[in-house]
């Protein structure tokens, strides 16, 4: 096991994996902007070291700077998290020409299967089925020409990343070059790419998902699946494990992960992302190659870390379980807590956090960075919290996320919260009647 690793990343997921690693006696150095000095990973690290500016152009995004702080602080590894250079195959190649161990996927598989474009091209050589699609498109007169082949309404894509960011749906030929610009720039902005890709686009289906640990010889273990369909503007609202599948359909989803993972000797952890329709038919997505946000509610049914998984497997343990090792129990619900104001729009609500109180009692687990006093700064995504509830089945999950919402106090900043509860209040949400479509259909309709 490693010694030391650098964290580079911050919020929740930088204080999630220092956890983990201290668990298994391994240094944390922390990378923090300036805007993140007084955060909470900083203040718990073993080191911390300051890589920029606010701006994560300059800072969580800057390469140099975050090559160095490995280097001058003799960390053997970093670990991205997930957003940032998470996927960045560039970042994950720097750092082994620095003998630094990337925790995640080789720079190679990161290039192939991590471009979603390219993914596309894998998982129709490994078997797994596919939208129709395009590969990477160069200007908007190849867009416009593939959207005439396909058939409106499409759904442009970035390359380079996921998360939402740089992704918009066409109805018709006279909204494309607005959505095409706009979509790259956001690429641009968020992963340093502006490459775009084109699917055709499916109505109403569910967004699920598969994960799936490798250990890069081509051994490939899966963790079965997630429901992440309640979304907003492509950005994932609440999640839970496991999905509202049929048994059988939902081995067949997880065979075609392993199938696509093996076919590549995926190393880390990873995510197949599927579209199933009405008629339970699925088609394979994207991969992400990182952890996910959302990885807690696998953890929370699964009873396995991922994080510790992700560890081992960098530093050539192997992945630590097998998957006759694999067994759900129960019904795990998350929903993310931003800093928005969900009754104008969702605004962004960055401020000072002058009081919280985090719910508790079985069952109950709390992400969170933020505490008392804490200043959320306004550069950067408005994750605050993520709660996660499980119970021995969906119904008790729901009850039990009620109960941990209504006891969680955040004063200073609006959030989500109240909005999250009309979601579980939601009849149709109850019944597991969830679409990608769920929210602007069933909440703001």
């Amino acid at each position: 096991m490693f010694k030391k690793i650098l964290i580079a990343n911050r919020g929740e997921i930088a204080l999630r994996i220092l956890r983990a690693a201290r668990e298994l006696d391994v240094k944390c150095v922390v990378a923090y902007s300036q805007a993140d000095e007084a955060s909470l990973p900083v203040l718990l690290a073993d080191e911390a070291i300051c890589i920029g500016p606010a701006p994560s152009s300059g800072s969580y995004l800057n390469v140099r700077n975050l090559l160095a702080a490995a280097i001058v602080t003799g960390a053997e590894a970093v670990h991205p998290g997930y957003g940032f250079l998470a996927e960045n195959a560039e970042f994950a190649e720097k750092c082994e020409e620095h003998n630094l161990v990337f925790i995640g996927p080789r720079p190679e598989t990161i290039e192939r299967i991590g471009d979603k474009a390219s993914a596309r091209r894998v998982a129709l050589e490994a078997g797994v089925p596919i939208t129709p699609g395009s590969d990477a498109l160069p200007d908007l007169a190849a867009a416009r020409t593939f959207a005439v082949e396909i058939g409106y309404p499409v759904i442009l894509k970035a390359s380079a990343g996921g998360g939402g960011r740089g992704m918009r749906v066409v109805q018709s030929e006279n909204d494309l070059e607005r959505h095409f610009v706009n979509a790259q720039e956001e690429a641009r902005a968020a992963f340093g790419d502006p490459e775009m890709y084109m699917e055709r686009y499916l109505e109403e289906p569910r967004h699920v998902e598969i994960q799936v640990f490798g250990d890069g010889e081509g051994n490939v273990v899966h963790l079965y699946d997630r429901d992440c369909s309640i979304q907003r503007r492509y950005q994932k609202m609440l999640e839970e494990a496991p999905s509202m599948l049929d048994e059988g359909l939902r081995q067949e989803i997880a065979a075609s992960a392993v199938r696509l993972a093996e076919s590549i000797k995926y190393r880390g952890a990873g995510t197949c992302e599927y579209l199933v329709d009405r008629e339970g038919k699925f088609y394979f997505s994207e991969m992400n190659t990182r952890i996910q946000v959302e990885h807690p509610v696998t953890e929370m049914v699964t009873q396995l870390d991922l994080v510790h998984a992700q560890l081992r497997v960098a530093a050539g343990e192997g992945i630590g379980f097998t998957q006759s090792d694999v067994r759900i129990s129960g019904h795990a619900i998350e929903v993310r807590v931003t800093a928005e104001d969900p009754d104008h729009d969702f605004r962004p609500s960055a401020g000072t956090v002058t009081d919280v109180h985090w719910p508790g009692g079985h069952g109950i687990r709390v992400d969170s960075h933020v505490y008392s006093g804490y200043r959320i700064p306004p550069h950067y995504d408005s994750l605050i919290a993520k709660i996660i509830a499980w119970a021995p089945d969906r119904e008790g999950a729901i009850a039990r996320m009620e109960r941990a919402l209504r006891e969680t106090v955040i004063e200073g900043v609006k959030t989500t919260i109240p909005f999250h509860l009309r979601v579980l209040d939601n009849a149709f949400y109850k019944r597991g009647a969830v679409y990608t479509n769920f929210i602007a259909r069933r909440m703001l309709s």
